[in-house]
């Protein structure tokens, strides 16, 4: 698919920066890159505390409204501004900026100037999206996954240890999650199951994972759903989270990996859960990294995928 953009030094661009992604790699600060490549874009810094969806809006609703939405950051900042893309019907310009950025790599958009280069050609890739909503509340839109149970439980004490920085405060959250966490119930069309994690990930992903972190597609007409039942220990809900290839293996050396017995697949379009933790524990979920905390009696999620809903930069096939 060709886009178009008012110039190719970047003018009609508004592109947001979050300073506060990435911060446990060592990346290469991108302004002097902006300042020689795209000198006319609106580059705005986000300052601790500003709220994106703001930022947004002004520009928006000023007298020379941004034709492009760009964005430097991590997956849950790039999920943020592609929410907003949609609700403008804008292209997002999505650039990588955080530790992990598993939705741009999927895309092939490997650093800032693979970025830059696709906005001066003008080349987009239709992408699919998950909408997913908690309860009563507004549609979040999710580019990677959706997830309940260990993971989410696994963030919540990270971000409790936050002072710790990230590196101690994940080793201490490990820990405390391999003494505490507890599989949780969900009612899925009519059944109930105990279970220590669900993974709704936007389109086909791996089979062999578990924990489906990162995107495999751009299209994204389906879901794809990763059910971990809870007939093992806790560490072998932890190991579940391994989303890398070679730890995966080795785990299932070790045979710490979760049976694939205990592993239900599903491949649907939409999902619609009730989600209650054991009680005293987290009632969260994580859609791209992002906590959402809900109701401790627990909370109903509904995952819809979204085939063509967002124009996306990115490289020729």
């Amino acid at each position: 698919m060709e886009g178009s953009v008012a110039g190719g030094s970047g003018h009609g661009v508004l592109l947001v920066r979050n300073a506060q992604s990435g911060t446990a790699v060592i990346r290469s600060d991108p302004a002097a890159t902006f300042a020689e490549r795209i000198p006319e874009a609106v580059v705005h810094e986000l300052a601790e505390g500003e709220d994106l969806e703001e930022v947004v809006a002004a520009a928006m609703e000023s007298d020379a409204p941004p034709a492009v939405l760009g964005i430097y950051g991590g997956d849950g900042s790039v999920s943020r501004m592609a929410h907003f893309a949609r609700r403008y019907d804008r292209p997002l310009l999505a650039m990588p900026g955080g530790t992990f950025n598993h939705f741009v790599r999927a895309l092939g958009l490997t650093d800032v100037d693979v970025a830059i280069d696709a906005l001066e050609a003008g080349t987009t890739e239709s992408v699919g999206v998950v909408d997913a909503t908690a309860d009563d509340g507004e549609p979040i839109t999710v580019l990677n996954v959706v997830s309940v149970g260990a993971y989410p439980a696994l963030i919540d004490e990270r971000e409790r240890r936050s002072s710790l920085g990230k590196w101690l405060g994940g080793v201490a959250a490990t820990w405390t999650a391999l003494r505490r966490t507890e599989p949780l119930t969900i009612s899925l069309g009519g059944r109930r199951a105990r279970v220590w994690s669900v993974f709704v990930s936007a389109g086909r992903n791996d089979p062999d994972r578990v924990a489906t972190m990162q995107r495999q597609e751009a299209d994204a007409s389906v879901l794809d759903v990763r059910i971990h039942h809870a007939r093992g220990s806790r560490v072998r809900a932890l190991a579940s989270l391994a989303f890398g290839k070679r730890t995966a293996a080795l785990l299932r050396a070790v045979r710490l990996f979760p049976r694939d017995a205990d592993i239900e697949r599903l491949v649907v379009r939409d999902l619609d859960i009730r989600v209650t933790p054991r009680a005293g524990h987290p009632s969260v979920f994580v859609h791209d990294g992002e906590l959402e905390e809900r109701d401790p009696a627990g909370f109903r999620l509904r995952c819809v995928a979204v085939p063509d809903a967002l124009r996306v930069y990115a490289p020729r096939e």
